[in-house]
Parts: structure tokens; sequence; C-alpha cells
């Protein structure tokens, strides 16, 4: 699943308790260039449906690190993993994979995966922009995988917005 035609590795996701101590030790411990913190679900005008999560981005060397501190109890798939107690806890979730094109791209990647092998276990869209979904791969190498598409516009945003180490021209 990891070769496919368009799609490359483009992240490392962590899930945290507490995103503001997560971030702060990534930039002092690992050397990030800083994060780009948002929010996402309805909470932030989101889909009703998506859990409430709250995530910062940072670029180093082309991979995308991702911190996600899943917010109350609408985002199990995410919060599960993190260990209970009020210790600063920031625990390795998934990989992702950029499907790079246009849509069809991803519709042609979605129908390459072999569902009854890599059982979707959440995805979805924003607007025309994204398409995503997450493939449970715990049973056999221990974590999930993200794949998603995202539209020149938002892949721009996201360059702009995200901070980066070395700096992207």
């Amino acid at each position: 699943m990891f070769a496919r035609p368009h799609a490359r590795h483009a992240q490392i996701a962590y899930v945290t308790n507490d995103l503001a101590a997560a971030t702060a030790l990534i930039e002092r411990d690992y050397g990030a260039p800083g994060f780009w913190v948002f929010s996402t679900g309805a909470a932030s005008g989101g889909d009703a449906e998506a859990p409430t999560l709250k995530i910062a981005l940072a670029r180093v060397g082309g991979v995308e690190i991702e911190l996600i501190e899943p917010q109350g109890s609408s985002a199990p798939l995410f919060s599960d993993s993190l260990p209970a107690g009020a210790d600063l806890a920031i625990v390795f979730h998934h990989v992702a994979f950029r499907i790079e094109g246009p849509l069809a791209h991803w519709d042609q990647h979605l129908a390459s995966i072999d569902t009854a092998r890599h059982k979707i276990v959440f995805g979805g869209a924003v607007g025309d922009d994204v398409r995503y979904c997450y493939t449970d791969e715990r049973s056999a190498i221990g974590h999930l995988v993200e794949h998603v598409w995202m539209s020149p516009a938002i892949l721009a945003q996201m360059a702009a917005a995200v901070p980066a180490y070395p700096r992207l021209t």
C-alpha cells in the first residue's frame, strides 16, 4: 500500500494530551522551527461529524511533523492511544501519504486500496479542497496510515503557514 502512483510519504503524526507542552518540547529538544496551530471540528466551523482536534504542524527536511490534541470525547481514534494521567504524553499515531496531482489521482488511489486487508476506519472531505482517510494497520505494522489529497490552493496556503526548516523557497 505504500508504493502507489502519485503517493509520497509526507507526515509523521503524534497524539498528545497537552499541545502547548508538546510543541515546546519538540521545538526545544528536537529543533522544530515552530508550529502552526489550529483547531478542527464543529467548534471551529467544520463538519459536525468531524472530531474536535487541536493540531500543530511543522515541516523539517520536507516531512511534516503533526501533533494532535483530541478535545473531549469526539475523537476516540486519536485519544484511545493516550495513557491516562496528568503527565505529558506524546505518542506516535500515524504516518501520512499525500496523493499528488489532480483529484482523479485521489480517486485512483482510493480505488487501489484493498479494504478487506486495509480497513478504512475514518475518512472524509473538506469541500472541494481536501480528501482523506485512515487505514488501520495496527495489527500488522503498529499504527494507522493516513491517505490525503489537497488542492493546489490548500497546499499553497499550508506552505505559507507551516514553519519549515530549511525554509522552502
